[in-house]
């Protein structure tokens, strides 16, 4: 069984920053990879970032530049760094990992960018 916790959402100004945390249970972080995605209001849910066990990462390109994902192995956490936020932005973002042919999602988090 893995759980996921996410953290870290909130309103926050365009231009401005937060930084999310999800934290997994379980031995088997480490060997994992992990993702974050978003859904917006009606709109369907969209790979943010993720990052393999050994750190590789990839972006999707609507957030290059601007959003950091990195791990913490010791810690069982991965983050989401948001730099430069938009509106267009704002969703509410799940944590994912994939395990034994099963995805496991966190609850999610709010985040609001205003205008």
């Amino acid at each position: 069984q893995v759980q996921l916790v996410e953290s870290g959402g909130g309103l926050v100004q365009a231009g401005g920053s937060l930084r999310l945390s999800c934290a997994a249970s379980g031995s088997i972080f480490k060997f994992n990879a992990m993702g974050w995605y978003r859904q917006a209001p009606g709109k369907q849910r969209e790979l943010v970032a993720s990052i393999t066990s050994s750190g590789f990462t990839n972006y999707a390109d609507s957030v290059k530049g601007r959003f950091t994902i990195s791990r913490d192995n010791a810690k069982n956490t991965v983050y989401l760094q948001m730099n430069s936020l938009k509106p267009e932005d704002t969703a509410v973002y799940y944590c994912n990992t994939p395990f034994r042919a099963t995805d496991y999602w966190g609850q999610g988090t709010q985040v609001t960018v205003s205008s």
